[in-house]
């Protein structure tokens, strides 16, 4: 076996930007398509505002403003301005900025003078201004190269940078800006620093009670007790508990949202709950004091080390290099500031106890029927082989930036298992099958996920039973026909996870997987189309002699196809929970028993003949299922 030449002429340098449209995976993450949360226009966004935000918390310029227009992002804040002989650099060459200077930004988010430049070089249009007394500079790029150097001009705009960009249609296939993964950054930007007021396309968003206004939100129903509110140097928590099961955490560093939490949260759910064992002198379970808590902490931490350049999961295991650690740092806080709470407000107190009790009852009375449930699950695993595991796991130790890919596609039947199952990626995609129709769970105690045979061997295969610190899948995939029975499948995995593990929804792990409804071909050319508009358009262009494929369920496409639909081209519609929408009010409407109003809700939203009143109880069922479905599909009903 002849071996490769390795030589000189081997050896490339690259430029910062070819650098980075080569590896963006380095600098934001995955591209993603705007689906998800984490994808890459929102980082692209988040880079911009990020250094929008620090010159608010160094006092300068209170107000942010953000429009997005279909492809194109404008960002203004009032704050110093670039230097103005520093604009092109600070946008074009690495490891420039002033944030360097611990002195200038001692608690910023952006350390590594990267943010700005990956939104350059990867979008197909940018330009900056910088207002600095009376004078503007501007430039302009495309991919990263310099368009536009303009002189110095005068100005009476208010000091303060302007960034627009278009995300690059070559990197960002398809994409789209969702509103909710916007106002929820944007709600987090203000939340986190109160005083800042943010205009959003005509809206107005600020904060007055920072993680107060952000749990009130954020909860479903009314909290046991009011809100627990503390707030000390660099650090803020709020603090309530819910009648849910599981526990709920909103975890941030320096204003970033570390949605897989960190060093920060984990001393967090520490702390507490040794806190309350103390006040109370009681040698309770740790869960016990946990289950039920809904609670936010922010830290305010000295460069900061995360563990990916997306900063979703933090690192540091001390507040500043050779300081406080973090486990004392935020024990200290909690051991302090709640304790006293606790022994100023014994209502509270009470509360809370009665809380804790009902959950030391409720884990004994498992205890016996958790230990059959898990012996079960891996009897079951084993021989019945529900799933087909991946090798990269998102709780993997090591550090590995692909975690954030790892996939499990839930699915019916053996013919739709078996084919993603043949064309998925083994490294991060597994699949689990369903054998029939889950059991509807609504107004279901928890007993029913270990006693059910298919929710507690779903349980054990995401590793959720305590908590989402052991989330072994970013992404949980709901892969079902686009038919009647197929989308009932869907309504009621979407709610077992709503009824037990609402916080795996709210943080953006649960999707829908969308698969081809039609193919067309002709001898040259194949378009696989989601909706009837794109085969219109796929027949239009390659006549009506191609040949047209109605894809009736996912076990009709096969291995070689499924691979085009869960490759990087993968479409997934995410399941969201809008701001003003309450987990049970939406559970009780759309899975509870059937009442006037859900009935008026059936006959406006589903075409179907005049005499859908008259059906039997079970068409009627059926035909509510479509109808939830179709709003689903259409997006109108984000449950």
């Amino acid at each position: 076996m002849s071996e490769a030449n390795y030589g000189e002429e081997h050896i490339r340098s690259l430029d910062w930007k070819e650098h980075i449209r080569l590896r963006p995976g380095m600098y934001i993450g995955k591209l993603g398509d705007g689906s998800s949360f984490d994808d890459g226009i929102y980082i692209l966004l988040k880079e911009v505002l990020d250094n929008c935000i620090d010159e608010f918390v160094m006092g300068h310029g209170k107000k942010v403003e953000v429009s997005i227009e279909g492809p194109r992002v404008e960002v203004r804040d009032y704050g110093r301005g670039v230097p103005l002989g520093k604009v092109i650099d600070v946008v074009s060459k690495i490891n420039t900025g002033a944030k360097y200077d611990s002195k200038a930004f001692k608690k910023s988010v952006g350390l590594n003078g990267v943010g700005t430049k990956a939104v350059n070089a990867l979008s197909g249009y940018f330009k900056i201004e910088s207002v600095r007394e009376g004078q503007l500079k501007r430039a302009e790029f495309d991919r990263g190269v310099l368009r536009k150097d303009e002189k110095l001009v005068k100005s009476d705009e208010a000091n303060g940078t302007r960034v627009v960009f278009e995300p690059d249609d070559q990197m960002f296939k398809q994409y789209q800006y969702r509103e909710q993964h916007i106002e929820r950054l944007l709600w987090n930007y203000c939340y986190l620093n109160t005083g800042l007021t943010i205009h959003y396309n005509g809206r107005k968003f600020q904060s007055k009670n920072g993680l107060l206004d952000l749990l009130e939100t954020k909860m479903d129903g009314e909290p046991l007790y009011p809100i627990i509110h503390l707030i000390g140097d660099d650090i803020e928590v709020a603090i309530t508990h819910a009648n849910h099961y599981g526990e709920e955490y909103y975890s941030f560093v320096n204003g970033q949202h570390t949605t897989q939490g960190g060093t920060h949260q984990g001393a967090f759910r520490e702390a507490v709950a040794k806190t309350i064992k103390e006040f109370y002198k009681k040698d309770w379970e740790a869960g016990d004091c946990r289950t039920g808590i809904v609670a936010a902490v922010s830290v305010k931490v000295v460069e900061p080390v995360f563990e990916s350049q997306t900063k979703t999961k933090l690192g540091s295991l001390e507040v500043e290099p050779g300081g406080q650690s973090m486990r004392s740092f935020v024990g200290d806080f909690l051991g302090r500031e709640l304790d006293n709470f606790l022994h100023k407000n014994p209502a509270v107190a009470e509360v809370l106890q009665g809380r804790i009790l009902q959950n030391e009852r409720e884990r004994k009375e498992l205890s016996g029927i958790r230990k059959l449930a898990r012996d079960r699950a891996k009897k079951s695993s084993l021989h019945n082989k529900k799933l087909r595991d991946c090798r990269i796991h998102l709780s993997d130790p090591k550090k590995d930036d692909r975690k954030e890919n790892s996939t499990l596609f839930i699915t019916e039947g053996d013919s739709a298992s078996g084919s993603i199952t043949k064309s998925r990626d083994v490294n991060l995609q597994a699949v689990f099958s369903l054998k029939g129709k889950p059991l509807n769970c609504y107004g279901l105690t928890k007993k029913v996920v270990y006693e059910n045979e298919e929710f507690n061997l779903i349980q054990a295969a995401l590793d959720i039973e305590d908590g989402m610190d052991g989330l072994r899948y970013n992404k949980i995939v709901i892969a079902t026909d686009a038919d009647v029975d197929g989308m009932h499948i869907r309504l009621l995995l979407m709610t077992f996870f709503l009824q037990f593990f609402p916080d795996l929804v709210k943080n953006d792990h649960l999707y829908i997987l969308q698969t081809p409804l039609f193919r067309v071909r002709n001898k040259k050319e194949t378009h696989y189309c989601y909706s009837d508009e794109e085969r219109q358009r796929a027949i239009a262009k390659l006549g009506k002699s191609a040949e047209i494929t109605r894809f009736k369920g996912l076990g009709e496409i096969s291995p070689d196809e499924f691979k085009h639909f869960i490759g990087p081209d993968i479409r997934l519609e995410p399941v969201m929970i809008t701001k003003d929408a309450k987990v049970n009010d939406l559970l009780g409407f759309y899975m509870g028993k059937n009442t006037p109003n859900r009935q008026q809700f059936i006959i406006g939203n589903l075409k179907v003949e005049k005499d859908l009143v008259e059906q039997s109880a079970e068409e009627a069922a059926a035909a509510s299922v479509r109808a939830i479905a179709r709003k689903l599909e259409e997006n109108e009903v984000e449950v």
